[in-house]
């Protein structure tokens, strides 16, 4: 990467970082793989959930700098489309605990395409590819959101609030902390190929129809 481009990189990241003090926001959540996620719904509407955010496909693109900047210090910048939507998304390093928490800055943006396109000039380059189908459940008055993730490498609930809220939730869908997940997408991919001897890519569907990965052995 230029002088000039690393320049420029590392003068927005301040600024960035900067505007996150600003507006800190704190993601806290877990994962749990689920073999039957139609049983899942039901016990979500069992319990007084509804749907928040109808069934969507989800294309993620991760960024980062030639060298990786992001990735090796436990940051991500992600550029997600969901339908109509485009969603530009910091995250910070994770911090220790049973519950994956860390910083999380995001914004809607009008054309990913156009973002993509500048994150490339200053710098990034896609490192990863996911994609999944998404389903957002709520109940009333109660600030968390449980989402069902259909993913080429199996099936995940995530549930995002507060931690004894994630806790309680998992408790009533019948899970306990040792069903509890907090690695990424892009970890639980590798692992998914390394056991089953596939050279990794990026994870996406083998057609659009929701198809799981297509082996590919070494």
């Amino acid at each position: 990467m230029s002088s000039c481009v690393t320049s420029a990189f590392e003068t927005a990241q301040a600024t960035y970082h900067s505007a996150i003090l600003d507006i800190l926001s704190l993601e806290t959540e877990i994962k749990i793989k689920v073999a039957n996620p139609e049983a899942v719904r039901r016990r979500l509407r069992y319990l007084g959930y509804r749907v928040h955010a109808r069934r969507i496909f989800e294309s993620n693109t991760v960024l980062d700098t030639t060298d990786l900047r992001l990735r090796n210090g436990g940051e991500v910048l992600r550029l997600r489309r969901a339908g109509h939507k485009n969603t530009v998304t910091y995250k910070g390093p994770s911090r220790p605990g049973r519950h994956k928490c860390r910083e999380e800055v995001e914004t809607t943006v009008a054309s990913g395409d156009a973002l993509e396109r500048i994150l490339k000039h200053l710098g990034c380059e896609e490192s990863f590819r996911y994609e999944k189908y998404r389903t957002e459940y709520a109940r009333d008055s109660e600030r968390g959101i449980v989402t069902v993730d259909e993913t080429p490498v199996g099936n995940y609930l995530e549930i995002e609030g507060s931690p004894n809220w994630i806790d309680e939730t998992a408790r009533e869908l019948g899970f306990s902390p040792a069903d509890y997940i907090t690695k990424s997408y892009s970890a639980l991919y590798l692992e998914y190929c390394h056991e089953r001897g596939i050279t990794p890519s990026n994870m996406v569907f083998s057609k659009r129809t929701g198809e799981r990965l297509t082996t590919r052995t070494k």
